[in-house]
């Protein structure tokens, strides 16, 4: 079985090393790695172009987004099996050889690995405790994975058309769906692990999912957890204010259950992530996760509204995905 692992980069010389690094240490090599670049000018090529520890093809493509470059790529692998990653992130050791097992079997389609926070600092620490899933909170029947770990066969790549290039975020997502909808759920192999680093200021964070829920409204993803979040933030929480101000006791009541409700997955996760902080660190990750939380919450209500603007000046020239 010949593997192919693919990736796309735009300027990520300082992520890059780790990611190349951890290539370089897999206990099965694929056979060979192809990374498009959409047009870095940041030293990102010249790292690649440098790599010699292993067969590595670089494809340049100025301008093309996330799915026009792994598609590029993939079209370009001579592998049967195509194992997907993505920069800002380190493997471990054995994940070529864990997510590629189970597509021995011919039978087997699509493999779904996992990822877990890699954080540099306290405030990476909060982030990944917020933003990322752990292991418990998984359902592998209904779980869809994140590009940065999944692997196939090239013919279902095929079989649904690829990645969808008109959509620039959020296409791992429809991607998925589409393997799902033609091929069933995805094999569920959880120690096929990548190592993803959170965003490391809030600026940075805000504008990821900013950009992940405009592309949620230009797929029209998730109508309703987008309709609750609005509801809450815009309707729920002023009343709630509201009562408070005139007094109302029982609505306090219900203000500190709710609002301390909001955060405690995280805080739970938090619990786990932070044994190498101190009691200050700890304490200030614990009071960045309510503000990550808010500040993701808000960048996802304004990001939604852009994609849905998208979706409606391009309407009649987008494919309906749920329908391919």
């Amino acid at each position: 079985m010949r593997v192919s692992v693919v990736l796309t980069v735009l300027n990520e010389a300082q992520s890059l090393p780790r990611l190349l690094d951890s290539l370089a240490a897999q206990t099965r090599q694929p056979d060979e790695v192809l990374v498009c670049d959409g047009g870095s000018t940041d030293g990102t090529l010249s790292l690649l172009h440098a790599e010699d520890r292993f067969q590595l093809r670089v494809l340049e493509r100025e301008g093309a987004n996330i799915s026009q470059g792994r598609n590029v790529a993939i079209r370009a692998a001579t592998g049967d099996v195509i194992a997907v990653t993505d920069a800002g992130v380190r493997l471990d050791p054995a994940w070529v050889e864990r997510i590629v097992a189970p597509l021995e079997d011919r039978d087997v389609p699509t493999v779904a690995g996992f990822f877990r926070p890699d954080p540099q600092s306290t405030f990476e620490t909060a982030m990944g405790a917020t933003v990322l899933p752990e292991l418990r909170d998984i359902r592998p029947e209904r779980f869809l994975p994140s590009s940065r770990s999944v692997a196939f066969h090239k013919s279902a790549w095929k079989a649904v058309g690829g990645y969808p290039e008109w959509l620039d975020y959020c296409e791992d997502l429809i991607f998925d769906f589409q393997l799902r909808s033609r091929f069933g759920p995805f094999v569920f192999v959880p120690e096929a692990l990548v190592y993803f680093r959170p965003r490391s200021s809030l600026r940075a964070f805000f504008l990821q999912y900013y950009r992940y829920a405009r592309g949620d409204g230009k797929a029209d993803l998730w109508r309703l957890r987008h309709a609750i979040r609005y509801l809450t933030y815009l309707v729920a929480l002023p009343l709630i204010i509201a009562a408070g101000i005139v007094g109302d006791v029982w609505w306090w009541a219900l203000t500190l259950i709710a609002i301390p409700g909001m955060f405690w997955v995280p805080w739970r996760r938090l619990s786990r992530l932070w044994d190498g902080l101190g009691a200050s660190e700890k304490l200030r990750a614990a009071l960045w996760v309510p503000i990550i939380r808010i500040g993701g919450d808000v960048a996802k209500m304004v990001g939604y509204p852009a994609g849905l603007r998208w979706r409606w000046k391009h309407r009649g020239q987008i494919p309906d995905w749920r329908e391919a």
